[in-house]
């Protein structure tokens, strides 16, 4: 699929979903460098479904010596992500009056997946960078977590005018991603996930493995 799909297609929404039930994991507990950024009260960010945890460790092998994945967030509670989602569409309502209802929820989810269908929710998707050996953030043209309006668009995983170090370091990260079975959301750099909505729409699957889990443990 060469056009961007967004979160709020239809067409991913209407994906069934078969939950194969496995169970959430700390990748903390793994050799994963984890960074605590959007650490939460429950811990819930640094887990992850055991095969998506399973895939990001073989990936980390495919990278050249020095470098490592960084991980930043994995699970996210359905009451968080809905605040992220109406917290976004707020910004976005107070600068675009003008919009529609289906263009603010479609303008939203460019940024933040609708909470109904989220891959986080799940604990199938992870935001993730490149980190070297001493674990300092490689340059991959946008901080994490910039959105469209911050970043000028620069957050899209093939945006242009990005530096030729940044778009090496962007081709690496997918690179390896991509071997293991996971799919880029592409208008997040950082944002991949396996097994969700999405990831069956766009690999193509005929049903997601995982759907939300309200607990992370």
């Amino acid at each position: 699929m060469s056009e961007i799909v967004l979160m709020a297609d239809p067409r991913v929404a209407a994906v069934p979903v078969v939950e194969c039930g496995e169970r959430l994991v700390d990748v903390r507990d793994s050799a994963l460098l984890v960074d605590p950024r959007k650490q939460d009260p429950d811990h819930a960010y640094a887990h992850l479904r055991e095969g998506v945890l399973e895939r990001l460790l073989k990936a980390q092998e495919l990278l050249p010596d020095g470098l490592r994945l960084l991980f930043v967030e994995g699970y996210r509670p359905p009451s968080l992500q809905r605040q992220y989602f109406e917290e976004y569409a707020d910004q976005l309502r107070a600068a675009h009056p003008d919009w529609t209802p289906d263009q603010l929820h479609t303008a939203t989810s460019r940024y933040v997946s609708p909470p109904d269908i989220a891959p986080h929710s799940a604990g199938a998707a992870v935001d993730l960078t490149l980190a070297d050996a001493d674990g300092h953030e490689l340059d991959l043209g946008t901080r994490m977590n910039a959105d469209p309006e911050e970043s000028g668009g620069a957050c899209y995983t093939h945006a242009p005018g990005i530096s030729p170090r940044a778009r090496a370091h962007r081709e690496l990260l997918g690179g390896v991603l991509t071997a293991v079975g996971l799919v880029n959301y592409p208008t997040e750099w950082w944002h991949w996930s396996y097994g969700d909505r999405y990831w069956a729409l766009t690999t193509p699957t005929p049903t997601a493995l995982y759907g939300p889990i309200t607990r992370p443990h």
